[in-house]
């Protein structure tokens, strides 16, 4: 008779982040404007490489992943961000929030691994000059980028499998501003997650620290072999490239690892919420920034595009 009377959850509401109807305003257009520059950042870069020849090298290659990558991330958080600042009661159905997490990991596992692939890329273009064309093919490049995907979908399937088969029948309030999170959801769980915990752990370890490895190894050959460059401008150029990718790296890794990788990771306090929101926001629009619009063939590619 208990079990018949219990009502699941069907429906999560999220907290808001900000009371004041005139701030919810300004953060909407804040946010539209983010989201806009991200889309048209990203297409534009999926677009150029595609349609230039000259970029059609393995670096940019796997850069077109990592913008697809980027435009997945953002239309699967943004939107839903943008309406909830514009209604009282910020809600997502059970499907929708499944469909979110099953997204939202994916994409973000597959990151995690394209930007150990790029440095794998970058390694044999430095310290391997010679043998680079041979070495990374077009279906050896082809090879890489689907075993990020699977891996990022290998990863997103496992996890979600162990969320979502706990029972949610108690309070439906997420503690997070605009999407689901793992550990905020976890947190309204009506049982014990010890394991489900223990199984996104192990998951965090392989797809974050894993490649965290790769990266380490790869950068200590690259950095290894710079210094013994003679040649002032050809360590200048490696360096500046270096630069770019280990930027986005830290952002990236440090925020997922800060938010994922710690004990109590699923007691989310309002530092890890502006976080996620950063996450979700801002490193989509960072990247093609970072990696791809300073990049002097990129910035070649669309002058000549927009001359045309």
């Amino acid at each position: 008779m208990g079990e018949e009377n219990i009502t699941y959850v069907a429906e999560f509401v999220f907290l808001s982040l900000s009371q004041g109807p005139q701030t919810q305003e300004w953060l909407f257009v804040i946010f539209l404007v983010i989201y806009l520059l991200t889309v048209l950042e990203n297409l534009l870069i999926i677009l150029l490489i595609h349609i230039n020849s000259r970029l059609h090298t393995p670096m940019y290659f796997f850069l077109r992943n990592l913008s697809f990558a980027d435009f997945c991330f953002s239309i699967m958080t943004v939107p839903q961000e943008l309406v909830h600042f514009l209604v009282k009661r910020k809600t997502i159905s059970f499907a929708g929030c499944s469909m979110q997490i099953v997204v939202l990991l994916m994409v973000g596992c597959t990151e995690c691994v394209l930007l150990a692939v790029m440095s794998y890329d970058w390694y044999v273009a430095v310290c391997k000059t010679l043998r680079y064309s041979t070495i990374m093919t077009h279906w050896v490049c082809v090879q890489l980028a689907f075993r990020s995907w699977a891996s990022g979908a290998f990863v997103s399937l496992v996890n979600t499998t162990f969320i979502l088969c706990l029972p949610y029948r108690g309070s439906n309030i997420i503690n997070h501003f605009f999407f689901c999170e793992p550990p905020a959801l976890l947190k309204l769980a009506s049982a014990d997650t010890y394991s489900t915990e223990m199984a996104i752990f192990a998951m965090g370890v392989v797809i974050l620290l894993a490649p965290v490895s790769l990266i380490l190894v790869s950068y200590w050959n690259i950095i290894s072999t710079v210094i013994r460059m003679q040649s002032g401008e050809g360590r200048l150029k490696v360096f500046s490239t270096c630069g770019s990718h280990l930027t986005v790296v830290v952002l990236f890794y440090g925020s997922a690892i800060f938010a994922y990788m710690r004990p109590n990771s699923k007691v989310m306090n309002e530092g890890d919420k502006m976080i996620s929101v950063f996450f979700s926001a801002v490193m989509a629009i960072l990247n093609p920034i970072i990696y791809s619009l300073r990049n002097k063939d990129v910035k070649g590619a669309l002058r000549r595009v927009t001359a045309k």
